[in-house]
């Protein structure tokens, strides 16, 4: 199964404070939604284990996040590996920033996301709001973060 979702986040904050933000994995990792345990391996490098609830299937997922900068500051990619109870979950979402030139910053976001596993059969429906719920979620967070800093 394969899901896409899209979106834009106004942060109040210059590109360059953005961009120091999404380069950080723990600053990142905390805007995951439901978050249980993360490991930062190195600059670029995480794990995260998060509480996942698709209707009857509820647990853990562990998930290997890898932080990918795209040369210039613009734009961000994020590759997200990883799953629970036999399924597997392969994300990438990236964010392309824009400087409004008033100490704001536009993050104009997309990720797709490919399931395979018992997570899949869950239903069309309640799989793709949850993922859009996960995704949607973590860029208003990083930009709830980000207005708090």
């Amino acid at each position: 199964m394969k899901l896409e979702y899209n979106g834009t986040e106004q942060v109040p904050l210059g590109k360059d404070a953005v961009w120091a933000f999404i380069n950080d994995p723990e600053k990142v990792a905390s805007c995951l939604p439901d978050v249980k345990t993360v490991t930062v391996h190195d600059p670029k490098n995480f794990d995260a284990v998060v509480s996942v609830g698709l209707g009857p299937v509820r647990g853990s997922f562990k998930f290997k996040i890898t932080l990918e900068p795209q040369e210039g500051g613009n734009r961000m990619n994020v590759r997200i590996n990883g799953g629970g109870f036999g399924s597997v979950v392969d994300l990438l979402a990236g964010a392309d920033l824009k400087d409004n030139g008033d100490n704001t910053t536009t993050l104009d976001w997309s990720g797709a996301a490919t399931m395979r596993g018992p997570v899949a059969t869950v239903g069309g429906r309640v799989l793709d709001a949850q993922a859009q719920k996960l995704i949607a979620g973590t860029f208003a967070n990083v930009k709830t973060r980000m207005a708090g800093n």
